[in-house]
């Protein structure tokens, strides 16, 4: 979903089953993202009881789980969490192979990862991004999952006429 697109634009998840991968390294910047996902799905038509969430220890733990919420069935995972930049490299080696990752498990199974991963500086920041003055990464990886689920929904409705 674009940043600037509302959540009245964005598209129905009545039906849809989704499951929410976090890592709760960051408590509570976890626990905000985790809350902004929720009530995306919700306001978009979802029911609560067709979201599971999963938590892991951290963003390096996700990517196992998602991979198994996508062999359960589920229609699109959203992974969360925060990686926050240290005095070493350690920050880009671990979100380097995140990413790697979760897209890989995305085209796998052809299937969306919204991703919902914040990469910041420090936790101000990071505060800013999980439903803050900069935005809602939660709410943001949720809507884009749904509208990723519903395209290739349509795709495979299309290449059956």
């Amino acid at each position: 979903m674009r940043k600037d697109q509302s959540a009245s634009e964005a598209r129905s998840a009545k039906g849809l089953r989704v499951a929410i991968v976090t890592g709760d390294y960051h408590h509570d910047i976890h626990t905000r993202l985790l809350a902004g996902a929720r009530a995306a799905f919700v306001e978009s038509g979802g029911r609560e009881t067709n979201l599971h969430v999963s938590t892991v220890d951290g963003v390096y733990d996700l990517p196992p789980v998602v991979a198994a919420a996508m062999a359960a069935g589920f229609d699109a995972v959203v992974a969360l969490g925060c990686v926050v930049r240290g005095e070493t490299r350690h920050d880009r080696h671990i979100v380097d192979a995140v990413f790697a990752q979760l897209s890989a498990i995305a085209a796998q199974h052809r299937r969306p990862v919204g991703l919902g991963v914040l990469t910041v500086e420090n936790m101000k920041q990071a505060r800013e991004r999980a439903g803050g003055r900069k935005g809602d990464a939660g709410a943001f990886a949720m809507r884009a999952a749904i509208r990723a689920t519903l395209e290739i929904g349509a795709l495979q409705k299309a290449s059956r006429r």
